[in-house]
This record gives C-alpha cells, structure tokens and sequence, in this order.
C-alpha cells in the first residue's frame, strides 16, 4: 500500500512489541521498519524499466528477506541508541530510558518488515512472499490508497505517541488501531466476495459464458469495484457498485486477440509482460507496433477508448524487439472529472 499507511502499521506494530520498554522509539523503529521493503523501487531505478517492474515487491517483500535483514536492522538501531544514549549524558546529564536488547529490536525489526508485505498482499500489484519461488500473492480486496483503512488507524497511533509509556491506555489504544484496521481489511474480503457473486450471478442470467472472473476496488473505497470478465476470445471490462438498485453489470468489450500474439510469443520480452500481466492482457495492432493493455488496473476513464493505466509498445528495430512505455499524461482537470464521475458511479445506478 501506499507508504504513509505502511508507516503507521509499522509504528502501531513497533509500539506493540517494544512500546512499553523504549516508549517512542519503538514507533519511530518500527515506522521505518514498515518502510524499507518500498525501497526497491530505488533500487529499480538502476536498471531498465521493465526489470524495476518486475522486482518491485520482490524480494524485499519476502519471508526471507525478513528474517534475514532484522538482525542487521537491529544491530543498527542499538549503534543508534549508543549514539543517542552518549549524547543524552554528555549534554543533558540525565537518566536515559532502557535501550533495548538485540533480541528485542530483532522482534520488532522482523514484525516491522513482515507486516509489510502481508498488508501489500492485499492490493492488486501482487507480493512475492515466498520468494526465491516465482509467484505472487495478489487479494484484490483493497486499493492501494485507502482512507477509511489508515486515517482512524493514523490518528489514533498520534494519541498513542501522547501518551507515556507505562500508561495502560496507551497499548489499549494501539490494540484498537490495529484491531479495527484489521476488522476493516477483513470486511473488504466480504466486500468482494460480494461484488464477485453479484457479477456472476447476472451473467449467469443473461447466458454469458465466461472463464474466470476478477475484482478490485476502485480508487479509495471499497463500495465501487472493477471488474474483468475472461471470455474465449474477449474480456468484458466494466464496473460494479455494491450500491447498484439494478442487479445489472455495464461492460466494454475489449477482444483479447491472441492471434497478434503469433509474430511475439517465442521472444522473452513478450513472455515477461505476459508474466508480468498474470495473463490479464489484451493485445491492440497498430501498424507496426503491437500495444500490450495489462486490464488489472483499469482505465483512465469509462470509456472504452480510454488508455489502461498500464500499457507495453512492442516494436522491432534492426530486426529486435524493442519496448516502449508511453505513460498516459496525467491531466489534473480530467483527473478530478474523472473522480466526480467514479462517485457519481459508487453511488449506484
């Protein structure tokens, strides 16, 4: 999810490991705990596009990499608290609180790291968890950016920091925030589920045989959902408000046209978007480049020509297969329409 929110699960899981020892400190540790696994999207910027999107989520949002780098997170913290605690009696000549064992900060180090991941699961990207294994876990149950998920969770982790470490009410606030994140996560799996049985159920109804379906929310809330629908030879692209009066689906029909795919299949760049698509793809002929359209993020926009949020040029150059990206441009304007037109949307029809 989006880093302000992996922040405050990271501090509320610091505060419930290590809080009632080293106070603050274990929120601010674990705050930058839940951050470091993002750190691979810098590390990405050293390589070609195509390579950062296919490491991004990997193997810092993995299992291993969680037991590996807390200890080594750890033994950083306590040079830290060497550092400060020298300071503290140096300048001020006052009682400096516990510090902390390396046991301690590797507890927290690795719930800081896993929880990560675990949360990121539930977002469309997908996360290798089980890294070295080639797969990812993708839920589709929350948006990346979700208020209703970090704000009460944010601002009740502020109270906590108010609060000294001792107090009892301190670690029964922090319970709460992540009782109810969690409560909430739980109710967007429903959510789905929902969603999921409601667009089945209609094309059921009206004779649409279809292969799989697939759902995630749109932007910000978990009431309006996206839906893909695999057919043989196309995918009905549409969406679907768990607020709708009408028991109805409105789609766009986008052919999959896997006979573009025959001049492509045998190269590894092709195979890698496919890959990296999980198959979710719709190929579009442009004359002498083949766009790729990765449908699992939707479109910016209702209409069936608007661009996907994710889109591969193949082209052939001196007889190799080049890539191109060219990111749709982000106008504010048609952005805040196209906001006004998603909750005009949530709200039903």
């Amino acid at each position: 999810m989006d880093s302000l929110t992996q922040i405050v699960l990271g501090g509320a899981v610091g505060e419930a490991v290590l809080g009632r020892k080293v106070g603050n400190r274990a929120i601010l540790w674990g705050a930058v705990a839940g951050t470091i696994p993002d750190l691979d999207v810098f590390v990405g910027q050293l390589f070609d596009k195509m390579t950062a999107l296919e490491m991004h989520r990997g193997f810092s949002h993995s299992i291993v990499f969680s037991i590996v780098a807390a200890p080594l997170l750890a033994l950083i913290i306590l040079q830290f608290g060497k550092l400060h605690r020298w300071l503290v009696l140096k300048l001020k000549k006052r009682k400096v609180a516990s510090r902390g064992s390396l046991k301690d900060w590797t507890k927290l180090a690795f719930w800081g790291f896993i929880t990560h991941p675990l949360l990121d699961c539930h977002t469309s990207w997908g996360t290798q968890l089980l890294w070295p294994l080639d797969y990812k876990i993708a839920y589709n149950n929350i948006f990346v950016v979700d208020p209703i998920y970090t704000i009460p969770f944010l601002l009740l982790l502020i109270i906590v920091m108010t609060l000294k470490r001792e107090s009892p009410k301190r670690r029964l606030i922090n319970r709460w925030g992540l009782i109810i994140s969690s409560c909430y996560m739980i109710l967007t799996l429903g959510l789905k589920w929902r969603a999921h049985f409601n667009v089945s159920k209609y094309l059921q109804s009206q004779g649409v045989n279809y292969n799989e379906i697939s759902t995630r929310p749109s932007p910000f809330n978990s009431i309006l959902w996206m839906v893909n629908v695999d057919t043989d030879e196309n995918y009905l692209v549409g969406m679907y408000s768990l607020l709708d009066k009408q028991e109805k689906f409105d789609y766009h029909i986008h052919p999959k046209n896997r006979h573009l795919d025959l001049d492509f299949e045998e190269e590894d760049l092709f195979q890698r978007i496919v890959k990296l698509s999980q198959g979710w793809y719709a190929a579009v002929d442009l004359g002498d480049t083949l766009l790729i359209n990765d449908l699992r993020f939707g479109q910016m926009g209702e209409a069936k020509e608007a661009p996907f949020v994710f889109r591969y040029f193949l082209y052939r150059e001196n007889g190799e297969l080049k890539l191109g990206f060219r990111d749709p441009e982000p106008d504010p304007k048609e952005m805040k329409k196209q906001m006004s037109k998603l909750w005009t949307r949530l709200k039903g029809i």
